[in-house]
């Protein structure tokens, strides 16, 4: 297996030879301009980037970042300065086109070859991949919630069938709602269901000209139904 190529934005160095020797495992690809970085990029893109702040003619690493995420939006970006304030390291974090890591120089090389070692694992393709499956959990999960609905619906309005078929009093509303714990509303929205569909007379539940969610069927003030 081929080692993971690191592209490494750096124009100290002495501080490329301490990357030299840390990351001795990977294949290593150094530019010491943001513009090159560019470049070298777009002809062989890297697993990963390594992004210095302060770069040689007068470039500044973040300025280079928003072109780097467009170029290589599934790369992980782990920015390695000492020129940043927490401002600025806050700003590279954040963002559609953000850096995944932001190290402080001078950098702890251990922490560094962990940080590597997560990015890589963790971050980019991976990231994406663990994205599509959280999405795709979530899609289940919604039909799985809908499903379930639809099934309580049905054997709710089977059970209110039943009850209906056998008694010649119009539905009381609230005490239904209570039966089934369920809202006056989800009860008036099944019986219609139940008309609609022919499976208990119209005249077990006649609409009203007003107030057909709020009157109390079968108590004083229910409002009168609709004349024919």
């Amino acid at each position: 297996m081929n080692p993971k190529q690191i592209l490494i934005i750096e124009d100290d160095d002495l501080q490329y030879e301490l990357y030299e020797e840390a990351l001795a495992d990977y294949t290593l690809v150094r530019t010491r301009t943001g513009s090159g970085a560019l470049a070298a990029a777009a002809k062989q893109p890297p697993d990963l980037i390594l992004l210095d702040h302060v770069l040689a003619k007068g470039q500044r690493g973040l300025d280079f970042l928003p072109e780097l995420k467009e170029l290589l939006p599934h790369v992980p970006i782990v920015v390695v300065s000492g020129a940043l304030e927490v401002q600025q390291q806050m700003g590279a974090l954040q963002g559609p086109r953000r850096a995944h890591y932001c190290l402080t120089k001078p950098v702890d090389l251990d922490d560094l070859e962990r940080t590597i070692e997560t990015a890589l694992r963790e971050c980019g393709e991976a990231e994406i991949v663990r994205q599509f499956e959280a999405l795709e959990r979530s899609k289940r999960v919604d039909i799985e919630d809908l499903l379930s609905r639809s099934t309580d619906r049905l054997s709710r309005q089977t059970e209110l069938r039943k009850l209906l078929l056998k008694s010649t009093d119009r539905p009381n509303i609230s005490a239904l709602a209570r039966q089934f714990r369920v809202a006056r509303r989800t009860i008036i929205r099944d019986l219609q269901e139940l008309i609609r569909r022919g499976e208990v007379p119209v005249e077990v539940y006649p609409k009203w000209e007003t107030g057909e969610e709020e009157g109390e069927e079968g108590v004083p003030g229910t409002p009168t139904p609709r004349s024919s």
